[in-house]
């Protein structure tokens, strides 16, 4: 008797445990979800894209010649551009970082002081090309996360970082229309261009943000110096300067 009543109790029971289980299973899932962004150990790299403003410099005599003899001034030579970085984690706190920027800034102009025969304007078109390939270290100033336990790794919300870098920048300067021959004051129609490569060394600094999971937003300044020289197109000029501050936002998702 007594062991029909022990196996009728265990076939009760059994039923009840089981609803238990289910009843108690969407609460394990909702305390998983509630559970903070972790990444299971710290990333190995990053790849991130990002659009800029660039505040051109414009400290060379081809900026003064332009801008005084056309209708161009300082703010006709700021553009926005996009970018690329790929990061390769060195230490915690250290990146190697290869980037890619584009840019260009296409304007009409007209000369200040002359006109043609008809007294209508002497017009033309000035645009200036950049292509970027750089690379350099990135610093944190923080830790970048946490490790809790063997195998979670907990990103921290705000991290400032600075950065240095060199390598190569293609330019080129390509005007075209009408232009006025300053021996005899004729006007006369063609196209200057000069493009090549040069060396460029920047300096950076930024913020990222954590925003998801692996997920950054990112705010930075890069400072570049570069010059380019303007060959026989434009004969007696010094190199054109190619420094200025570039200012990005942009994303990164890290690996």
């Amino acid at each position: 008797m007594r062991v029909l009543t022990l196996a009728f109790l265990v076939l009760t029971a059994a039923p009840l445990f089981a609803q238990s289980s289910q009843t108690d299973a969407p609460s394990s899932q909702a305390r998983a979800r509630a559970t903070p962004d972790f990444l299971f150990g710290r990333p190995d790299g990053s790849i991130g894209v990002r659009g800029s403003w660039v505040l051109a410099r414009k400290q060379s005599d081809w900026y003064d010649f332009v801008t005084s003899q056309l209708t161009l001034d300082g703010s006709d030579f700021n553009s926005g551009a996009f970018g690329m970085d790929v990061g390769v984690a060195l230490t915690s706190r250290a990146d190697l970082v290869f980037a890619f920027d584009y840019g260009q800034t296409n304007s009409p102009s007209e000369y200040r002081n002359f006109v043609d025969n008809l007294r209508l304007p002497i017009e033309q078109q000035t645009r200036m090309r950049e292509t970027s390939l750089a690379g350099g270290l990135r610093f944190s100033l923080t830790e970048r996360g946490r490790e809790v336990g063997n195998f979670a790794w907990v990103p921290r919300t705000v991290v400032p970082y600075v950065g240095a870098g060199a390598g190569l920048i293609w330019f080129q300067v390509r005007q075209w229309g009408d232009f006025v021959d300053f021996v005899d004051h004729s006007v006369f129609s063609d196209v200057f261009l000069a493009s090549g490569w040069t060396p460029s060394a920047h300096v950076l600094g930024g913020v990222e943000i954590h925003v998801f999971r692996r997920l950054y937003l990112t705010f930075d300044g890069r400072y570049r110096w570069a010059a380019g020289d303007l060959g026989s197109t434009w004969i007696g000029f010094d190199p054109i300067d190619l420094t200025g501050l570039r200012m990005s936002t942009g994303i990164n998702v890290v690996f």
